[in-house]
This record gives C-alpha cells, sequence and structure tokens, in this order.
C-alpha cells in the first residue's frame, strides 16, 4: 500500500517553478486566487519564518506586517495554486525558526541580510 502512495506522491512534486529559499529571506510569493469564475494572481510578501520539508507534504510559512498587525500564513510548497515565489533579499539567521518574530515589534522584526562572500581566484 505504501508503495502506491509513494509512486502517487513522487508524480505529485513540483520541481519547476519553484526558486531556493531559506529562513529568514524576504519573499513575494504569487498565489492564484480564485473569486467566483475569475482567476488573479495575489502577491504576499513578507519573511520566511519556518519551512518544513516532508516530500509532497513539504510547506513555508511566511509571515509581514499589516496595518501594524502580524499576519502569517502557511502554504504548502507543490501546491498547484502557487504560481512562483521570488526572492527579495537573502537574510542571514542562527535559527529553523523564527518564531520569536512574533513577540518582536517595530525594527526588531527585521533579519540581517546576508552578503556575498568574496572568493579569491
Amino acid at each position: 500500500m505504501s508503495n502506491k502512495i509513494s509512486d502517487f506522491e513522487k508524480d505529485q512534486v513540483r520541481s519547476e517553478g519553484l526558486t531556493e529559499f531559506h529562513v529568514g529571506d524576504t519573499v513575494d510569493v504569487h498565489v492564484r486566487i480564485v473569486e467566483g469564475d475569475k482567476q488573479r494572481v495575489q502577491i504576499f510578501n513578507g519573511t520566511v519564518i519556518g519551512r518544513k520539508n516532508a516530500g509532497i507534504r513539504s510547506a513555508f510559512t511566511v509571515r509581514r506586517i499589516v496595518a501594524g498587525e502580524g499576519v502569517e500564513r502557511t502554504f504548502p510548497l507543490h501546491s498547484p495554486w502557487i504560481e512562483k515565489v521570488e526572492v527579495k533579499r537573502l537574510g542571514r539567521v542562527r535559527r529553523a525558526k523564527l518564531y520569536y518574530l512574533r513577540d518582536r515589534i517595530g525594527k526588531a522584526t527585521k533579519v540581517r541580510e546576508k552578503v556575498a562572500v568574496r572568493r579569491k581566484s
């Protein structure tokens, strides 16, 4: 039975259209929204505060501040409703989950930016 399930999951995993991003990165998530009989793409931008890697059940959580109120949204990574994920800023963090940002206010919610490393040739 588990072979059938794993075979089905392998067919459902998306490989194209996914950019690599990590916890702490600031991203724009392009989500397809259905309103009645019309569809449109809505952009949800914020900081990735968590990521769960579990094959087809992989998900990531994005947090942003709207009108002084924190809004979090969890997206399934392989969902057909996600058009694309654009990375706007690379974040430098030392934690796998950034749940401590929930308690922060104002500039304390910012994550340090990752600086490109120069390599000697």
